[in-house]
């Protein structure tokens, strides 16, 4: 893959640009509280599609004992987004689904692992509001804030850096689904060498 350049400019100026075009578009990514997926698509230009590595029951935990969780039973989902031209790995997602808040007909669509949860949400119509609990940039040998474990982003080395964001999904007053994604810190180097190459191809 041909690596981008910007005409006209050296090395240093080059690097300045993508470092600032860069930092602006994951500090748009990560502060939105609206659908992660749509700017996803939007930024590479592309759509994306979800691969459910795993769907489970798990126990309620010291989650539920510190007050913040409830509506149990509790499923952990795990996923990833690939966008459908280029075959990328987009995002790492965990969620925690606290079913008793979360209506029938999402639950339903969940358990089928077919497609992500916003994609189903819209789908469905649901009303529902997000609420941004933390984002920024960490390792995946930090706990995660959900299940305080250790975690290993699909595209990344667990002591690398990956920019990430945790929100809840809210249905009337009550938090159904408790979100963290990690980002592909590779992206938006990604999406702009696809585009150089488009324009030379």
């Amino acid at each position: 893959m041909t690596e981008a350049k910007f005409e006209g400019m050296d090395a240093r100026h080059e690097r300045a640009v993508f470092d600032f075009l860069e930092k602006l578009m994951f500090e748009i990514l990560l502060r939105t509280d609206g659908r992660t997926t749509d700017i996803l698509e939007t930024i590479l230009d592309d759509k994306m599609t979800v691969r459910v590595l795993s769907q489970e029951q798990i126990e309620a935990g010291d989650f539920e004992e510190s007050g913040e969780i409830s509506g149990a039973p509790y499923y952990r989902r795990e996923s990833i987004l690939i966008s459908e031209k280029s075959n990328f790995v987009v995002s790492h997602n965990i969620a925690l689904v606290c079913s008793k808040y979360v209506p029938a007909p999402l639950f339903e669509a969940l358990t089928a692992r077919q497609e992500g949860i916003g994609k189903a949400i819209s789908r469905l119509g649901l009303q529902t509001s997000r609420r941004l609990a933390d984002s920024g940039w960490r390792s995946g040998a930090e706990p995660t804030g959900l299940f305080q474990k250790p975690f290993k982003p699909y595209f990344s080395p667990v002591n690398a850096h990956s920019p990430y964001k945790k929100y809840c999904i809210y249905f009337d007053t009550v938090p159904g689904i408790h979100m963290i994604e990690y980002f592909n810190p590779q992206m938006i180097r990604h999406r702009l060498n696809r585009f150089m190459n488009e324009q030379h191809g």
